[in-house]
């Protein structure tokens, strides 16, 4: 029986990921907002209320060696195309566990559902809380299969004293239930994959998110 995406990434956080059989499997999406791609090594997963012959057809059409096709940009495309959905762009997904005690920082809770970074968060993800710190803001929330997804925002003035890393780890110490916390970095932002790693996140796969227009 096929696992759930809430399932796969479940384990995956726990250090147990999909076998490396080359395979690419497609899955229910886990709600209305969200459908994509996560892929594992040699292992893609693509959760998309679709037909599975449609994506497996789409999939061997694509120019390109079969571990990559779930990522490579037509197949995306194509998939982007069908579903009349929008994303930005491939992330790196990491995950990390919870830590005990109080944050290494001090912050203080945003209650305000009109706040910007409220808002802007509520378009990803629910349940969301959010704190701000002398210079940078850290996000909380419930997003992909309701895991919980970390985001963090520095002010130019502020990089490069370690406030990034003070605010993901501060998401470790934060998170509900003792439940992992997750993080995506784009592909490019090396200043953010250091910082979310420095935290003690670690690479679990890459993830193409597509989201309603």
């Amino acid at each position: 029986m096929t696992e759930t995406l809430a399932e796969i990434l479940e384990a995956a956080a726990a250090g147990r990921f999909p076998p490396d059989d080359g395979e690419t499997i497609v899955v229910p999406q886990p709600g209305w907002r969200d459908a994509g791609v996560v892929a594992f090594t040699a292992h893609s997963v693509v959760f998309v209320d679709e037909d599975p012959a449609w994506v497996r057809a789409t999939l061997a059409n694509v120019d390109t060696d079969e571990l990559a096709a779930a990522m490579n940009p037509r197949f995306l495309q194509a998939l982007l195309d069908r579903t009349g959905r929008r994303m930005d762009t491939i992330d790196l997904l990491t995950v990390a566990g919870p830590l005990p005690g109080l944050p290494p920082i001090e912050l203080k809770e945003i209650d305000d559902p009109e706040h910007p970074r409220v808002r802007r968060a509520l378009d990803h993800r629910d349940d969301v809380r959010v704190w701000a710190a002398d210079g940078g803001v850290l996000v909380l929330g419930r997003g992909v299969a309701g895991r919980w997804e970390a985001a963090i925002e520095v002010e130019p003035a502020d990089r490069q004293r370690g406030l990034g890393k003070a605010l993901a780890v501060a998401a470790r110490h934060l998170v509900p239930d003792s439940q992992p916390v997750w993080s995506q970095q784009a592909a490019g932002n090396a200043r953010s994959i250091r910082t979310f790693q420095a935290a003690g996140f670690r690479p679990v796969g890459g993830e193409a998110l597509m989201t309603p227009r």
